[in-house]
């Protein structure tokens, strides 16, 4: 009942076999890694094998590039596997159902992690080409891909645990990369430590971290099955029952008081009074109860996450080690990646899935008053939660620090976050008049936002480890034109009589150009004003064509 004739594994894996896009993503993933294996290849014609570095940077990069990718992946097959059930308002007879709460979890979480699994026995045949390289032996391999397989596994759980608190998969989603992320970062930053250790590293990669991501995963699984043996008041359909002033009362940790400032700037209470004649109804309805319309819990969740993590990061980079400031600015726009699509995403996309889009369209509301009041609306809450990250960055340029001789890199760091927040919602709003369904429109917005955000910056860092000093490092160097992050490293930093830090071992994404390093910054700017101008127009095409 639980694996072998578990009726949700066997459905789930049915369906999600047998679709087109679990072909396309197993061809394309095998494809990535074949030519990124291809691309980083010795070119020497005899290798020696008494210095087998190269051949061991590769095999790394391998690890580490696959590693991440099911990071990445792993929310995507797993946060919408209990909310899907929610959405498709089948939630209720699920729970009504003899199957146990264990085996539904149980099947839900093999379910989704039966593609990765896939994808990384696909994977074995690219990595056996590199073993003859030598500098790596059968034994490390075993042991980065168990390694693997125990961390992918903690983070599917972490997603399904997701899955099942929420009741929106973009709410899951978002959370599920909040939290997933900042793992995955750690657990490259330990199996980089750990190669010091020799030998030792086998042993720890084999035995702690598989004991910690088992522990960890089964008090999740725990948890998500005593959630599905004892559900929340549950109404019609499935839907939970929310109250959002006894939801307020009993909220554990951050409180939201609409009333009080900054609680109202990006959640308004609602109205009370008639809504004035030069009022746009969609903004008003937006902000004040679509975003909100599932509780704050997803809300509180975010803001408590992400400033958990930042106050390290903010301490390290922007106070102690001032010359890191850039990576303080690369965590508040990786923060605003993640965020900005859940409020932008959904826009239209769910007014087609509640079918009200057509009733919208009956009304004297313009086509353009719909788009800017469902993007201003979207844009508003991402934007605010991304500007209380931003505080330190204020705080260190008032106070008596280094960053009083580099005002105006710090006025470019804020430049940045506010184009990258406009980028993010203008995108999230093109996916969601492009798509129809709200999953397919975020998991599109994520591609989109991830490529222009970090393959730049993955482009030069490869570059610049297996390229140096070649033709392709200098030409590939300008795709850091489409890059906040690329955009924000190379603004010269002076810290103390030293010279300016934009190009040293700290700042490892910038570009060595002859015209100064603001070059790519001033790209940066020209590119996000005319992509933006670009999608408005095609947005309003796009959304008045849907109307014939």
């Amino acid at each position: 009942m639980y694996l072998l004739e578990n009726p949700v594994l066997q459905r789930e894996l049915i369906a999600n076999l047998r679709m087109t896009r679990a072909f396309v993503l197993l061809f394309a993933y095998v494809a990535l890694l074949g030519m990124l294996v291809y691309a980083a290849w010795p070119a020497e014609q005899k290798l020696d094998m008494a210095q087998p570095e190269a051949a061991r940077r590769l095999v790394n990069l391998f690890f580490l590039g696959q590693y991440l990718l099911m990071s990445l992946m792993a929310p995507s097959f797993a946060a919408g596997a209990i909310t899907g059930e929610k959405e498709r308002k089948s939630y209720e007879m699920l729970l009504a159902s003899p199957v146990t709460p264990g085996a539904v979890v149980l099947g839900k979480m093999g379910a989704s992690l039966v593609p990765l699994g896939i994808l990384m026995i696909c994977s074995l045949p690219i990595v056996m080409l590199c073993l003859p390289l030598g500098g790596v032996s059968p034994y490390e391999v075993f042991a980065a891909f168990f390694a693997m397989t125990a961390s992918v596994g903690l983070f599917g759980m972490i997603s399904l645990w997701c899955s099942g608190y929420f009741v929106r998969t973009s709410a899951a989603l978002v959370v599920s990369y909040l939290l997933i992320l900042p793992l995955a970062m750690v657990g490259v930053l330990i199996w980089l430590q750990l190669e010091a250790l020799g030998e030792a590293r086998l042993l720890v990669v084999t035995t702690l971290i598989p004991l910690v991501c088992g522990s960890i995963g089964a008090l999740l699984w725990g948890d998500t099955c005593r959630r599905l043996l004892r559900p929340p008041d549950l109404g019609s359909e499935g839907k939970q029952v929310i109250d959002l002033e006894t939801e307020a009362q009993e909220a554990v940790g951050l409180y939201i008081n609409r009333d009080e400032f900054p609680d109202r700037l990006f959640a308004p209470p609602k109205r009370t009074t008639f809504l004035p004649d030069d009022a746009n109804p969609i903004y008003d309805k937006e902000i004040r109860s679509e975003i909100f319309s599932q509780g704050t819990l997803m809300l509180r969740l975010v803001i408590q996450i992400s400033m958990g993590i930042a106050l390290p990061v903010m301490a390290l980079c922007l106070f102690f080690k001032q010359e890191l400031a850039p990576w303080y600015i690369a965590y508040v726009l990786l923060f605003n990646l993640l965020v900005g699509p859940v409020f932008s995403a959904g826009s239209v996309t769910s007014e087609r899935e509640r079918q009200t889009l057509d009733l919208l369209r009956t009304t004297l509301i313009t086509p353009w008053q719909m788009l800017w009041g469902k993007l201003l609306s979207g844009l508003r809450v991402s934007s605010v939660l991304t500007a209380f990250l931003l505080w330190p960055v204020l705080l260190a340029c008032i106070m008596p620090l280094e960053y009083w001789h580099n005002l105006p890199t710090m006025g470019g760091y804020f430049l940045i976050v506010a184009l990258s927040s406009l980028t993010t919602a203008m995108v999230a709003l093109f996916c969601s008049i492009l798509f129809r369904k709200t999953s397919t429109s975020l998991m599109a917005t994520y591609l989109i936002l991830g490529t222009l955000f970090m393959a730049p910056v993955a482009t030069r860092f490869f570059t610049k480890t297996f390229l140096p000093g070649s033709r392709t490092e200098v030409t590939l160097a300008w795709t850091g034109l489409l890059s906040p992050l690329a955009a924000a490293f190379n603004l010269p930093l002076n810290i103390s009589e030293s010279k300016p830090t934009a190009i040293s071992s700290n700042r490892p994404f910038t570009t060595e150009v002859s015209w100064g390093n603001t070059t790519i910054f001033v790209g940066y700017l020209i590119f996000t004003i005319l992509l933006n101008g670009l999608l408005l127009p095609v947005m309003m095409w796009l959304f008045a064509r849907s109307r014939e």
